[in-house]
Parts: C-alpha cells; sequence; structure tokens
C-alpha cells in the first residue's frame, strides 16, 4: 500500500470517529495496510492525542471562521496535515502540505485546497520561526 492511500485511510478513521468510536483493527479487516499499519495506527493515535493543540492551531489561523464551523473532512484533513507536519519528522513539510491538497482536491470542499494549503503553509511557517527564536 502506497502512503498516500494510507493518508486516506487515516482520514476516514477520523472522520467516522466523529460519529462512533474507531476501532483500527476492525478497519484493517476490510483493508490489508500492508507495511503502512505502524503509519496509520501512529497518525491516527497522533491525531488523537494532539487533537487539542492541532485544533487549536487551525482555529487560530481561520480568521472570520470558527473552527467549528468548517466541514469535517476539511477540518480532519487539515488534522492529518498538521500532524505531520509538526509530530512526524519521517515526512517532509513539503510532502505533508502537497499530500493534504490532493486529500482535499479528492473530498474537500469546493475551495477546500487553496484554504488547506494556506492554513497549513501559515502553520509551518509560523512554527518554523517559533524554534528558530
Amino acid at each position: 500500500m502506497h502512503r498516500t492511500r494510507a493518508r486516506e485511510l487515516v482520514l476516514f478513521a477520523l472522520y467516522q470517529s466523529e460519529f462512533l468510536p474507531v476501532s483500527l483493527e476492525d478497519m484493517f479487516e476490510e483493508e490489508d495496510p500492508g507495511d503502512q499499519r505502524d503509519y496509520i495506527a501512529g497518525a491516527f493515535r497522533g491525531v488523537n492525542d494532539h487533537r487539542d493543540e492541532i485544533d487549536r492551531l487551525i482555529g487560530e489561523r481561520t480568521v472570520g471562521w470558527r473552527f467549528e464551523r468548517l466541514a469535517l473532512l476539511d477540518r480532519n484533513i487539515l488534522r492529518v496535515g498538521v500532524y505531520e507536519l509538526l509530530f512526524c519528522d519521517d515526512v517532509p513539510a513539503e510532502v505533508a502540505m502537497d499530500e493534504a491538497v490532493e486529500l482535499a482536491k479528492k473530498y474537500g470542499t469546493e475551495q477546500a485546497q487553496s484554504f488547506i494549503n494556506g492554513i497549513l503553509d501559515r502553520i509551518w511557517r509560523d512554527e518554523r520561526e517559533r524554534t528558530a527564536s
């Protein structure tokens, strides 16, 4: 399985968890994650473990738009992107942002790709400046 497909599975699990508890083992029974099992489990747990911080970072940058009003898929695409940007040392920032934009093109709302790209770019720039000082 490619990492792109693994990100989709993480997105689907996060989206589903908005409504019902999600068991990754049940999800893995439906589709074999192959060599991406650790990534999927780690990303799903990581987003959930850091959800408050991730949501705060996103919310601080959604000027004129309350975080709670974001479409659920867009919100979860952003969560995956922020998680990869800030907590996955093995994922280059450009890859995390590009993959999030691709998810937005495929699953997000009409303007999601540019919105998500802008939010992730601001978070990445702000975090780099913060850690450089």
